[in-house]
């Protein structure tokens, strides 16, 4: 019998888009009310499924926004109710779209990158907006 457990599979993005106030750069954080929780959107990949086109569809599902995913950052690696979780991510541009609340993400916010970094609710996810900032050359005021 094989004892070893599968990893979750997971993909997503720090999406961004230019502050339509100033130009500056914006995160997105996506607010999850079973978790009570700030964090970048992401989620398990389907059967089959490539992790990039999995962190399109889920950024689509929890933010209302198409992009156009850009450089890869780092993947995080965390243990969820004893099993490892690998997720993988990239930067993403918005492309268009509009927020919907539904039962897995009731609020979207966009902040400057210093707020955003923040606002995380999960120190785990504070590095890839370093990341991001270090691969983009975006500035993080």
């Amino acid at each position: 019998m094989d004892t070893r457990i599968t990893p979750i599979l997971a993909a997503g993005a720090v999406l961004w888009r230019r502050s339509p106030v100033d130009g500056s750069v914006e995160l997105v954080l996506v607010h999850r009310p079973r978790y009570d929780d700030w964090s970048l959107p992401k989620g398990k990949l389907k059967r089959g499924e490539e992790a990039a086109a999995a962190a399109v569809r889920e950024v689509k599902e929890e933010t209302g926004q198409t992009c156009v995913l850009g450089v890869r950052l780092p993947s995080s690696y965390y243990v969820v109710d004893g099993r490892p979780k690998h997720v993988r991510y990239w930067a993403a541009e918005a492309t268009g779209g509009s927020f919907v609340p539904n039962d897995e993400v009731d609020r979207v916010i966009w902040l400057p990158v210093t707020a955003a970094r923040h606002r995380l609710t999960h120190e785990r996810d504070r590095p890839l907006i370093d990341a991001f900032v270090r691969h983009s050359g975006h500035s993080t005021r």
